[in-house]
C-alpha cells in the first residue's frame, strides 16, 4: 500500500473525503516525524512504539575493491510492535 492507497482507504473507513484524510496522513507523519528529532518516542498502546536508536561508527568493506572504510556513527529509527498489531498479523486476536 503506498501513501495514495493509505488516504484512500482512511477516508473510506472514516467517512470523509481524500482532502481531509489527506490532512490526517500528512499530520501523523509530521507528528512522528517532529516526535522522533526531539529524540522522544512515539507509543501507540496495541499498534506499536516509533524511537530513536544510536548506530556507533564502525569499520566495513567496499565489496567491489575489498578496501576498508569507516562508517559513521548515526541515529536511525525503529518500529517495536505491539502485541496487538503482532497477534493481528500471526492470525489470532488479543
Amino acid at each position: 500500500m503506498n501513501r495514495k492507497e493509505l488516504v484512500e482507504a482512511m477516508a473510506t473507513k472514516t467517512g470523509s473525503n481524500n482532502a481531509q484524510a489527506e490532512r490526517a496522513v500528512a499530520a501523523l507523519v509530521e507528528i512522528i516525524s517532529d516526535t522522533l528529532q526531539k529524540g522522544d518516542s512515539l507509543s501507540l498502546v496495541g499498534f506499536g512504539t516509533f524511537e530513536v536508536r544510536e548506530r556507533a561508527a564502525r569499520s566495513g568493506r567496499n565489496p567491489q575493491t575489498g578496501e576498508e572504510l569507516k562508517i559513521a556513527a548515526f541515529k536511525t529509527v525503529a518500529f517495536k510492535t505491539g502485541a496487538t498489531l503482532k497477534a493481528a498479523v500471526n492470525g489470532g486476536g488479543k
